[in-house]
């Protein structure tokens, strides 16, 4: 406790000086503080994933691998050939003969399915060659065939039917998460499944906390007369966490104004931002906004603010530090750290802001489920022309990204059978989950994840729906979306994309890419050859397996017209990416298919160029003045992600 004569000196002190500054109202306050901080995010630093939960990720992180790394069954089943199945009933099921291997998990395939076989296989098992379809078992029957074991199919079965083709959830060189991502455990499965051990985040801003009163003793100390439990620390250590930052508590501190500069003088050289509870009021033992008007420029900018409760709030910066003097009451305390503190550690750890709940929105597309059964559907949210628009992911439970990728859910009965387009629903969000600020819908492209990836170092959030060229198009003319990439050819004019406009749309060019047939570099049956002989030696030879894409994509609509009608072996077999494509070439579960130059190079596989296609964005009208699309079309003309496009293996348009 201080003696009495430096009590009585600092009461003549105050009674001579000690006033507020200048009471300034709530809104001035706040902005004059945050105009004399830098709150762009702390640097980067690379943790452990298990260290990362709760971060925010500081820097771009692309896929490693494939998930899954291989086309894998999604039940336990039969893999067979879907062509083989037509027709099958209960009253005339179809025979399979088994073939002499049970592909459990971990199990390589060592026999390629042939006409009229089948193989046992778990769910998660490696489909094997010349399978595009896994049955369930509960839709067989198995017993002793004249040549072994057969398997009686009482249904019939679709191209891949019950299979989860190889990076159909996560591509190898895909970005996951750009930056600004918040961390969770879902982030985190996602990063593993994707082959990573590490992450780079934000760092967290260090919060100095400092208690400051003659009055203070420790929580759990006895209690002398006239003193209190220093509940304040504990209460603001806990919120810097809660908020995104890293608390040092540095104890409680006595209204003794030398020791008191030391500790804040240390604190300055230790952390981020420094928190100090009590010392600015006008009586005789505040000292704290004192000691802050020499410590250095600019000082001490707001000491007062009009608040109930708050009024005694000081705000200062020295050198580039925030320096918060908070009321000491706790009630006082806490409110103003809401206001003015947290917004602040936020920034500085690149977290948002926190958000509501629920959110009402509009199902984009029809969405079927199996009676009997609540079903949860996983959904992203984007700001539609009449209010919000939920787009289910469609992506299954084998997903590691279903959760990462979603906004919310809703929920359809179990005595519905679906929930129609059109639908007004409940979203429950999922974290801090918020309409993007930007939505692409269409072709997913490796490029695109390079611009998306500009407007988010620049703080605009963005989210890409694959859906394939046709229905990016078509949630474009329904101004379902901001921009749609598109990379479609009309077979009568020979040009791509503008044909395809409607009115209300406008063509942004974006870059040529190079589509080819990919092939396990060192085969003969392609090394060497013009891609046109290629093609038609391929589609004439049945021991050569295709690998298609899904009907609505670009590619298919290419691979048909170079194909002239024909249907070689695997055209069945409908992956809806490029990674899947290359990983069935690769791995020898299919011999050809047509991919980008890009994705074949990442796969080292050999690549016969097939056609330049260009790949643009469909623009509606009525979003074109949005601050977001505006600020996509001017990253689309800078020279960084210009040169990141060519390095990626494009040629930017213009």
């Amino acid at each position: 406790m201080p003696d009495p004569a430096a009590l009585l000196e600092r009461i003549r002190r105050a009674a001579r000086q000690e006033q507020f500054l200048d009471v300034l109202p709530a809104e001035a306050a706040r902005a004059r503080f945050r105009a004399a901080l830098d709150l762009r995010p702390l640097p980067a630093e690379t943790v452990p994933l298990a260290a990362s939960l709760g971060r925010v990720v500081a820097q771009g992180v692309a896929a490693l691998a494939d998930a899954p790394p291989f086309d894998r069954a999604s039940v336990d089943g039969f893999a067979l050939r879907a062509a083989d199945s037509t027709g099958a009933t209960e009253a005339a099921p179809r025979r399979f003969r088994l073939n002499a291997e049970v592909l459990a998990c971990g199990v390589a395939p060592a026999i390629a399915v042939g006409p009229g076989t089948a193989t046992a296989i778990a769910t998660g098992g490696v489909v094997p060659r010349g399978a595009d379809a896994v049955v369930m078992i509960e839709h067989t029957r198995c017993e002793e065939g004249p040549e072994g074991p057969e398997m009686l199919l009482l249904r019939p079965a679709a191209p891949g039917q019950m299979i989860g083709f190889a990076g159909s959830d996560i591509a190898r060189g895909e970005a996951l998460l750009r930056p600004g991502t918040l961390v969770t455990s879902r982030e985190i499965g996602m990063l593993a499944a994707a082959g990573h051990a590490a992450v780079p985040v934000v760092r967290k801003p260090r919060v100095a906390v400092l208690s400051t009163g003659d009055e203070l003793v420790p929580p759990g100390a006895p209690l002398p007369p006239g003193c209190i439990h220093d509940s304040n620390a504990a209460i603001l250590c806990a919120a810097v966490a809660e908020h995104g930052g890293e608390p040092l508590p540095l104890g409680i501190l006595r209204d003794e104004e030398a020791a008191l500069e030391a500790a804040v003088r240390d604190a300055l050289g230790r952390a981020d931002l420094v928190v100090l509870s009590g010392g600015t009021s006008k009586g005789a033992g505040d000292v704290s906004h004192r000691i802050l008007s020499r410590l250095g420029p600019p000082g001490i900018l707001v000491h007062g603010v009009a608040l109930k409760p708050g009024k005694p709030l000081c705000l200062a910066v020295i050198g580039t530090t925030p320096v918060v003097v908070l009321p000491g009451f706790p009630t006082s305390a806490v409110f103003t750290f809401q206001e003015f503190v947290a917004p602040v550690i936020r920034a500085l750890a690149g977290l948002p802001p926190r958000e509501e709940e629920a959110a009402a929105a509009t199902l984009a597309v029809r969405t079927p489920s199996e009676l009997g059964r609540t079903e949860y559907v996983m959904v992203s949210l984007s700001a539609g022309e009449d209010g919000l628009r939920a787009f289910p992911l469609g992506k299954g439970s084998g997903s590691v990204t279903a959760f990462a990728q979603a906004d919310g859910f809703f929920a359809i009965p179990a005595l519905d059978a679906g929930a129609e387009a059109g639908a007004l629903l409940r979203v429950r969000l999922i974290g801090t989950a918020t309409p993007p600020d930007l939505t692409v819908i269409g072709s997913h492209d490796l490029g695109l994840d390079a611009v998306l990836e500009a407007l988010a170092e620049d703080g605009i959030r963005a989210r890409s729906l694959a859906v394939g060229s046709l229905g990016g198009l078509a949630a474009a003319k329904r101004g379902e979306c901001d921009l749609a990439g598109v990379h479609l050819l009309d077979p009568a004019t020979g040009s791509y994309n503008a044909p395809f406009l409607a009115p209300g749309l406008r063509l942004v060019p974006g870059w040529r890419r190079l589509q080819g047939v990919v092939h396990r570099r060192g085969d003969a049956r392609f090394e060497g050859l013009a891609v046109e002989d290629a093609v038609r030696r391929a589609a004439a030879d049945p021991a050569l397996l295709l690998v298609n894409r899904n009907a609505g994509s670009g590619t298919r609509i290419l691979l048909d017209g170079v194909l002239g009608g024909a249907r070689p072996p695997g055209y069945a077999n409908q992956p809806k990416s490029h990674n899947a494509v290359a990983a069935a070439v690769a791995q020898g579960r299919a011999d050809w298919g047509v991919a980008i130059a890009t994705v074949a190079q990442s796969y080292a596989l050999g690549f016969l160029p097939l056609a330049e296609e260009q790949y643009d964005f469909v623009l509606p009208e009525t979003r074109a003045d949005r601050p977001a699309v505006r600020a996509f079309l001017a990253a689309l003309a800078r020279p960084a992600v210009r040169a990141r496009l060519q390095a990626l293996g494009f040629t930017p348009a213009g």
